[in-house]
């Protein structure tokens, strides 16, 4: 079996990524497959509020910040030019040069440009990527970054490095922001989870033209269905995009995810049908494919 990695996105959040994310993880677990879910939401991770695991590793995703010695520094300023992250604050006239933590991107270009040895670098924790085994054949990895920091962009890339099965699972972050499309990027296929509103629709259409951009495959599954109107279901058939499932707007469904538990495992029909989705997603990447 070929190894796949499956992004399920939207460009808003609350539409159902991680009911999606979540079930068709169980369900394809009960088929006995190699598989790991990646809870790329470093901002707030929730799977594992559906799935109980057991704490295997956690890995502290660090980045290199710089010191200025104020007493080497000559303030040539070229340090500041260098930043392409406005991370370095300079006022010439003022004698003063500070470096602003919160933007600094730990790229090492200001080390690069400072001829005095003005700059050293520490290291400063960005958050953690926590690993749990759920079967022996499946896992969960989140992503958690630390409160304040600026960028979850490198926590969630350690999380999907750590991940290594047959098919993985990214439970990515809402938007179409820089933390979704690194999760997207890093992934071969797409799911974009929606829903028949205005606001569905709204962000739907920026996801996709987002995911034609980078040039990555995708399809939709439309969620709460049965409460809007047919616009999305429409755009789909005009821009050729797969409609991959429709989940309807339950109550039972709402009922049974807001407990905290997965509707695959209290309903077998609804195992089979993300069984059958995951067949389909095959299908629609290796059409993409050809």
């Amino acid at each position: 079996m070929k190894k796949i990695k499956i992004a399920i996105a939207s460009g808003k959040g609350g539409t159902g990524k991680t009911f999606v994310s979540t079930n068709l993880f169980f369900s394809l677990q009960q088929k006995n497959n190699l598989v790991t879910l990646v809870d790329c939401d470093a901002e707030e991770p929730n799977d594992l509020m559906f799935i109980e695991g057991i704490h295997q590793k956690t890995t502290d995703i660090t980045q290199l910040v710089p010191i200025i010695d104020k007493d080497k520094c000559t303030l040539c300023g070229k340090c500041y030019e260098y930043c392409n992250y406005n991370a370095i604050f300079f006022l010439p006239n003022e004698k003063i040069i500070n470096v602003l933590e919160d933007l600094c991107h730990g790229c090492g270009a200001c080390s690069v440009a400072c001829e005095f040895d003005a700059i050293t670098e520490k290291v400063e924790s960005l958050g953690k990527v926590n690993q749990y085994k759920i079967t022996e054949k499946t896992s969960l990895i989140e992503a958690r970054m630390k409160v304040g920091v600026h960028s979850a962009v490198p926590v969630i890339k350690g999380a999907i490095k750590a991940a290594d099965s047959d098919i993985v699972l990214l439970d990515s972050p809402p938007g179409t922001s820089c933390p979704f499309i690194q999760t997207v990027a890093l992934s071969d296929f797409v799911v974009l989870v929606t829903e028949p509103t205005p606001f569905g629709m709204s962000d739907l259409k920026q996801s996709v033209e987002t995911l034609k951009s980078l040039n990555k495959p995708c399809a939709v599954i439309i969620n709460r269905d049965g409460l809007g109107n047919d616009e999305v279901a429409d755009y789909l058939k005009n821009e050729n995009i797969p409609l991959l499932m429709k989940i309807p707007f339950d109550k039972n469904i709402a009922t049974c995810y807001s407990k905290g538990e997965i509707l695959s495992r209290n309903d077998p029909e609804w195992e089979i049908k993300f069984n059958e989705l995951y067949n389909k997603i095959i299908e629609v990447y290796g059409n993409s494919c050809n």
